[in-house]
């Protein structure tokens, strides 16, 4: 039994039906196979498997849902290269694989400040969710990282503010927040003027952004 196969046995071995028949109360639809995995599981599944390039690979060609959230789990951060990266975001069909893989490996690519950049305007609705989602990930998770890298990125949440797709405002909104709940004075101000620059705008979607990020911005003071 290759590497894959028995991956995908394991995780079938974890299979609920409420799982699997309780996905869309979440938002989350795909056309990809699912089995039904709860996330502790699928976690529990990379463990016992551990990094591995070419696993991950072999996982992601399979379209099952879990799996590809597996591969989260698996693939080897310092080894992504911009086109895998990019290559796998363009398979994203709903926000929790999109989120998962920003969450818990592109966010510790050397590579994922430039990935922001390339999809903060791509026109595909889960590419462009992943610029900010793999921003809010980062500015939550990495707590050495400097100031600039934050300040330079404000003006892609901006840009993007009047987006008024479902999933891409949130990301950007989230984004927003994670940005200006880092411990850094300058960017909780440049964050915080965002926000009221866009809550008083004409546009619904920039309005809805900023009144969102004003509400979680006042709850930490």
């Amino acid at each position: 039994m290759t590497r894959v196969a028995e991956a995908l046995a394991a995780l079938e071995a974890l299979a609920e039906a409420r799982i699997r028949d309780g996905l869309s109360r979440y938002g989350i639809e795909t056309s990809e196979r699912v089995i039904g995995v709860p996330m502790a599981g699928i976690q529990k599944v990379g463990k016992q498997f551990g990094r591995d390039r070419d696993l991950a690979e072999a996982l992601w060609q399979t379209r099952v849902y879990e799996a590809r959230l597996l591969v989260a789990y698996v693939a080897e951060p310092t080894r992504l290269t911009p086109a895998e990266m990019d290559g796998w975001a363009r398979g994203f069909d709903n926000w929790a694989t999109c989120d998962t893989l920003c969450w818990a490996l592109f966010d510790k690519s050397p590579h994922a400040f430039v990935m922001v950049d390339a999809w903060a305007d791509d026109p595909a609705e889960f590419v462009r969710r992943s610029a900010f989602a793999l921003l809010a990930s980062l500015a939550l998770h990495d707590k050495k990282a400097p100031d600039a890298p934050f300040l330079e990125r404000l003006k892609l949440i901006e840009a993007a503010a009047t987006d008024e797709r479902n999933f891409v405002k949130k990301g950007v909104s989230w984004a927003l927040r994670s940005i200006g709940h880092r411990k850094s004075p300058a960017l909780q101000a440049a964050a915080r003027e965002i926000a009221d620059r866009l809550a008083a705008s004409t546009d619904k979607t920039a309005r809805w952004i900023g009144r969102d990020a004003q509400k979680q911005f006042a709850k930490a003071r």
